[in-house]
């Protein structure tokens, strides 16, 4: 999870409720319903593609598992769960990163298999900093940060980049300019190029 957090620039709970449809290996993407219930695109990193398929396996296998107990039936909102009448039951509606056991709905009070908590990763994240000895604070939205500084400094557009985030405003965007590494040493003057 903390690996799709930096490496996609999700957000903490934008991470915690994705579904197996949200997660498109083929193009390489991650669909998002992320703040102001919006939907977005941004990609998905390569590295994390075989972890997060073997992982995708095992949900699916607890899915089918938890079927065959009469169960396997997901949150959705009221319209949705409308619209698509038989959607709660299907494999691509749960969540990519489930809880361990099932719990009692208490909207419908159904039994069911919910999203993992955030603090869990929370937790992880904030272990992992004091394991490697980063004596910063560092926390789960520190790593959507760091993707979006990494990708200003590797020359990604700031629109872009906006799109990737789900900014509305690329004001917000443009605070990482300010935290970018400008290595001046590496520009060259526009009198370079006149020969002079």
């Amino acid at each position: 999870m903390a690996k799709l957090l930096y490496g996609s620039g999700l957000r903490l709970m934008e991470c915690v409720r994705l579904r197996i449809k949200d997660i498109d290996f083929d193009r390489k993407r991650i669909q998002v319903f992320g703040k102001g219930d919006k939907w977005r695109s941004t990609i998905l990193a390569p590295p994390v593609i075989p972890q997060l398929y073997a992982h995708m396996e095992r949900v699916k296998a607890l899915h089918h598992a938890d079927l065959e107990e009469g169960f396997g039936e997901v949150y959705l909102p009221p319209a949705l769960s409308r619209k698509y009448r038989g959607a709660a039951r299907e494999t691509a509606w749960q969540y990519l990163f489930p809880s361990k056991k099932r719990s009692i709905d208490p909207r419908s009070e159904k039994e069911r298999r919910h999203h993992v908590l955030e603090s869990g990763l929370q937790k992880a994240v904030k272990l992992a900093v004091k394991k490697a000895g980063i004596n910063k604070q560092a926390t789960c939205h520190t790593l959507r940060h760091s993707f979006a500084t990494t990708m200003l400094e590797n020359g990604v557009n700031i629109r872009v980049l906006q799109e990737l985030l789900g900014h509305a405003d690329v004001k917000t965007t443009e605070m990482y300019t300010h935290v970018m590494d400008k290595d001046i040493s590496r520009l060259t003057s526009p009198l370079e190029g006149l020969g002079l």
